[in-house]
């Protein structure tokens, strides 16, 4: 049977996207549903094989003190995290987009945070956030000032992970911004001047708007990177002192691969992917339409 051209287009053009479709419902959705379906079931044993139980795990998770504690942790550690990176990343992208001497070496010196594993991060700021012979507490003592055990104090454990996490970050989306800049007509600066309006006034009434796109951009990876923290925490504090460092995914880690408690392991990235997808979808269908394409 002779294929005609148009069916010929539509048999090349799902030998295309069979490969990326393959990968996509082998490593994206089939682990979804799995884990949808496994988070129903009772944790097994070699004596007591795994059952249907239905919503009991969800039932367990809302009775669950250290989830509501992880989860308070994750959304103060997004809070702390999404806007600051933001604001610094436009701050450095606007710095290093003006002429000025060494532009390039400070263009880097901001970026390179971004390519260095999450693990040696860890353990440079370790060296930071040591008591008494770490970097801070050592400078803290010139001063005269005490030292302080910044990872092991639950009210400093947290912020101390933000600023971390903020240092890691903010030259990536540094990256974006300065794109965006770059693409940005200079013609609309030197018409603000002409019209006597400040470089302030330039920045919230014309170039911000034009960088919504970016930021909408921007606040999605933002989003989903202060919800999948492990490496920083397992070299860093394991969740402690007393779970007040404790997040989400690394939870969920724990539930897993600590306790060997793969149900409700499952019921916690359901949580966690429900999560993600309710701020997607407010991103998309809420941020969106107030962000101007050109």
């Amino acid at each position: 049977m002779r294929l005609s051209q148009d069916q010929m287009k539509h048999v090349h053009g799902w030998l295309l996207l069979t490969p990326a479709a393959i990968l996509l419902v082998s490593f994206t959705h089939y682990p979804t549903v799995a884990t949808l379906i496994n988070s129903f079931f009772s944790k097994g044993t070699a004596i007591r094989p795994s059952r249907f139980i239905g919503f009991d795990n969800y039932r367990s998770m809302a009775e669950d003190p250290i989830f509501w504690k992880v989860l308070g942790n994750n959304l103060w550690f997004a809070l702390g995290t999404i806007p600051t990176s933001i604001a610094l990343a436009i701050a450095m992208a606007l710095l290093v987009n003006r002429a000025m001497p060494g532009r390039s070496f400070v263009r880097m010196a901001y970026f390179t945070p971004t390519i260095l594993p999450m693990i040696a991060v860890a353990n440079i700021w370790l060296f930071f956030y040591t008591p008494d012979i770490g970097l801070i507490d050592k400078v803290l003592g010139w001063f005269g000032f005490a030292g302080h055990n910044w990872l092991g104090d639950p009210s400093t454990v947290l912020p101390a992970i933000i600023i971390m996490t903020v240092w890691k970050e903010a030259g990536f989306f540094m990256i974006f911004y300065l794109a965006a800049l770059q693409n940005i007509p200079p013609e609309l600066g030197e018409a603000a001047r002409l019209e006597g309006a400040n470089r302030w006034y330039f920045f919230r009434r014309v170039l911000f708007p034009l960088l919504m796109p970016t930021t909408l951009f921007v606040l999605i990876n933002a989003v989903l990177n202060s919800f999948k923290l492990v490496d920083h925490l397992f070299v860093l504090t394991k969740g402690g002192p007393d779970n007040a460092s404790n997040l989400l995914l690394y939870y969920i880690f724990e539930s897993a691969f600590s306790f060997f408690d793969t149900p409700y392991a499952a019921t916690l990235t359901v949580v966690l992917l429900g999560l993600l997808a309710a701020m997607a979808l407010v991103q998309f269908f809420v941020l969106d339409r107030r962000i101007h394409y050109r």
